[in-house]
C-alpha cells in the first residue's frame, strides 16, 4: 500500500470563506489543501462591498489576493471538483475528485457555498452585479433613491421590500405571475408604506449595455426600473453536507454549534453555507474562525490547560 500523504485540514471552496480559513490554518502551522471548483456565487458581482480595507474589489480580485496569501502560509490549492467525502476513520477522511484526484485529511471544512434560483426573465443576466442583485444588505446601498422593483412572492418579498426601505421609497413588489401568498397583515404595511403588488408576468428585462432601464411586462405596460432585486430561495452548491451526514436546516444549510462543528465529528463548515448574513466579508470571519477552533481540536492533550485547571 503507497503512502498517502494524510493533511491537517482539507478545505471545500475557495471564497472568502475557505481561503480565510487556509490563511489562519497556515499561521497555526497546520497542513491544509484546498480544492476549489471556481464556481463562485458572486463571480458577475462588479465589487463586492462593505469588504474593509477593500471598496468595490471584485470577486476576482479578491480570491487572486486571498489565493496568493494561502500559498504564502504554504496551502496546497487544487482546482478541482469534489464529488464524494467520506470519512474513514475517526480522523481520515477521504475526498475524490473528478478528475481522479484525492485527498486525505484528519479534518474537513465546506466552505462550498450556495447557489440562488434566478427568476425565468430574458435579459436579465447582463444587468446581474450592477443593477439587479440578491442581497439588499449588499447591494441597498447603491439603490438609493433609485426605482426599483422586487421580484419574489410571499414572506420573502415582504421582507426584501421592508429591507430595501432603508434605502428607497420608490419599490415596486412584482411577483412575475406567480401568487402573491401574501397575508393581509403584511399586505397592510405594504400599503402603509405605498408598496404596491403586481402579478402580471415580465416579458423581458430592457437594458442598455448592461445597466437596467426597465421591464417589459406580458400585458404590453412597460415598468421603468434602475433597480432590481430578486429573492427566490437559494440551494448548497453541491451536497458534500449530505453525503458526510451532517444535519441541515429547512433551506438545506449545514448547521453549526458556536465553534463551526457540524453535526458530525471532524467536520466544520463556513460561509454562506451556514445560517446567518451572506455577506463576504462574514464569510471571510467564519473562516477565520473555524480555522481557530480546527487548530485548537487538533492540539494533542499533553499541551492543553483542562478546563478550570
Amino acid at each position: 500500500m503507497r503512502n498517502e500523504t494524510v493533511y491537517d485540514v482539507a478545505i471545500v471552496g475557495g471564497g472568502p470563506a475557505g481561503l480565510s480559513a487556509a490563511v489562519w490554518l497556515g499561521r497555526y502551522l497546520r497542513s491544509v489543501v484546498l480544492v476549489d471548483s471556481g464556481d463562485p456565487r458572486n463571480w458577475e458581482a462588479r465589487g463586492i462591498n462593505g469588504f474593509l480595507g477593500l471598496p468595490r474589489v471584485t470577486p476576482q480580485e479578491l480570491r487572486a489576493i486571498g489565493r496568493e496569501e494561502a500559498r504564502r502560509y504554504g496551502a496546497r490549492l487544487v482546482d478541482g471538483e469534489v464529488t464524494t467525502a467520506r470519512r474513514e476513520e475517526e480522523e481520515r477522511f477521504r475526498l475524490e475528485l473528478r478528475d481522479g484526484g484525492t485527498a486525505l485529511a484528519r479534518r474537513v471544512l465546506l466552505a462550498i457555498g450556495i447557489k440562488d434560483v434566478w427568476p425565468d426573465i430574458p435579459g436579465l443576466e447582463p444587468c446581474y452585479g450592477d443593477t439587479v442583485h440578491h442581497c439588499p444588505d449588499c447591494d441597498g446601498h447603491e439603490a438609493r433613491g433609485c426605482r426599483t422593483v422586487v421580484v419574489a412572492s410571499g414572506r420573502k418579498a415582504v421582507g426584501m421590500a421592508l429591507d430595501l426601505t432603508t434605502w428607497t421609497r420608490e419599490i415596486i413588489i412584482c411577483t412575475n405571475g406567480a401568487a402573491p401568498d401574501i397575508s393581509a397583515e403584511h399586505l397592510a404595511k405594504l400599503d402603509a408604506l405605498d408598496i404596491p403588488v403586481l402579478t402580471e408576468p415580465i416579458a423581458r428585462a430592457v437594458h442598455r449595455d448592461g445597466v437596467l432601464q426597465a421591464l417589459a411586462l406580458r400585458n404590453g405596460l412597460q415598468l421603468d426600473c434602475e433597480r432590481l432585486f430578486f429573492a427566490f430561495g437559494h440551494y448548497p452548491a453541491d451536497d458534500l453536507g449530505v453525503q458526510l451526514g451532517c444535519e441541515r436546516d429547512d433551506e438545506g444549510l449545514i448547521v453549526i454549534d458556536a465553534h463551526y462543528h457540524t453535526s458530525v465529528y471532524g467536520v466544520y463548515a463556513a460561509g454562506d453555507i451556514v445560517p446567518g448574513p451572506h455577506l463576504a466579508i462574514a464569510a471571510a470571519s467564519d473562516g477565520a474562525m473555524a480555522a481557530l477552533s480546527m487548530h485548537r481540536g487538533l492540539v494533542p492533550g499533553e499541551r492543553k490547560l483542562e478546563v478550570g485547571g
